[in-house]
């Protein structure tokens, strides 16, 4: 494998479960991406069922996670053969996430743990590309909570020196990275993002999400419900902090609609959700001048609304207006954390994840 700069391919898949997007990308310098190819293909219905029944304790799962994992890598290998057409070039590595199906990244002996689904192996057999993943485990190894990893991408990318900026991902989760000018980088999750509103709509209305945010805002927000969400400890905690599934789950949502709103409209627990979104995040972020945003948040144009309504001392913008569209951005991430590791270089921010110190992320799997 060339450390030599080249093409690498980022293969991406979120908590919200919504499929792979997939980033060929060059890095001419160490704050310049060029993206020569994205695509996205949804998983197929049957594999995305089991990812996230697969985030709940169950029957049978070492062997369930084992046949995911390999359909994991069949529809990373998919994308990735999509994204490469009409591409002649090499590519160096291919920097892959894995799904992630449980986050606990706080000590059980000595070390917490983060299980993302991919048979490298496999998807390295498929694709005839040299397969790096198995990111986050390094850094909860020295540490750290694994996440979020994003945030030295951030800095290299959209980060100034004239001027504070906040980048903020909006998947199933939230995370923020607050990028100072004088050099400072912090960065860590705000807790649900689309996550509660997509299993909301789907337990209501049978859709995988809220288009534009349109249901939520024919809604009004519930005070009670959101103040009893709000009371959830986790928000409390300081970072560095990391969340996922295992904590704000279908189940954690009902208790709450059951026990607060038990006879509102359902439309208006969706709005109570959409300002859990915003209020999660509001506190954290400061006045940068602005508040980039990527993942599929940026497409909801009434959270991007309540969120600019909520921080009027900062521009909210979708990092589009930056040079990088909202769903090439965490897929560009990994084939820039790809690069780092053919390259020898440390991925992680320990003022990020809590590691004791900068670590090399990821395991090769040769093709």
């Amino acid at each position: 494998m060339s450390s030599q700069a080249g093409l690498y391919l980022g293969l991406m898949s979120g908590t919200s479960l919504d499929g792979v997007d997939a980033v060929l990308a060059r890095f001419p310098s160490p704050t310049q991406v060029e993206v020569l190819a994205h695509c996205h293909q949804p998983f197929p219905t049957e594999l995305r069922g089991e990812l996230l029944a697969l985030n709940s304790v169950g029957d049978n799962e070492a062997h369930r996670m084992a046949l995911a994992a390999n359909g994991v890598a069949r529809s990373y290998a998919a994308v990735a053969a999509e994204a490469l057409q009409g591409i002649a070039e090499p590519v160096t590595a291919l920097g892959a996430h894995g799904q992630t199906i449980r986050h606990q990244p706080l000590a059980f002996d000595g070390c917490g743990y983060s299980l993302q689904l991919l048979n490298g192996s496999l998807l390295a057999e498929l694709s005839g590309i040299d397969v790096i993943c198995d990111f986050r485990n390094r850094d909860l190894a020295a540490g750290g909570q694994g996440a979020p990893l994003v945030p030295a991408f951030h800095r290299a990318l959209f980060g100034r020196t004239d001027a504070d900026v906040a980048v903020l991902n909006i998947g199933g989760f939230s995370n923020l990275s607050l990028l100072v000018a004088a050099g400072q980088t912090t960065g860590f999750d705000c807790g649900p993002g689309n996550c509660l509103m997509d299993l909301w709509i789907a337990e209501q209305r049978g859709l995988a999400y809220d288009a534009d945010g349109a249901w939520a805002a024919s809604g009004v927000v519930l005070p009670g419900l959101l103040k009893a969400m709000l009371a959830e400890p986790w928000f409390a905690l300081p970072p560095p902090r990391s969340t996922g599934r295992d904590l704000f789950s279908l189940d954690w949502l009902l208790g709450h609609v059951r026990g607060h709103a038990a006879n509102a409209r359902a439309e208006d627990v969706q709005a109570t959700l959409l300002e859990l979104t915003v209020e999660t995040i509001a506190p954290h972020v400061g006045s940068p001048i602005e508040l980039l945003v990527c993942g599929g948040g940026a497409l909801n144009g009434q959270l991007m609304r309540r969120l600019q309504a909520r921080l009027p001392a900062s521009q909210v913008l979708s990092t589009a207006a930056r040079g990088l569209p909202p769903m090439q951005v965490e897929a560009a991430a990994f084939a820039w954390l790809a690069q780092r590791f053919v390259q020898r270089e440390p991925g992680n921010l320990e003022a990020v994840t809590g590691a004791r110190g900068p670590r090399m992320l990821g395991a090769l799997y040769p093709h």
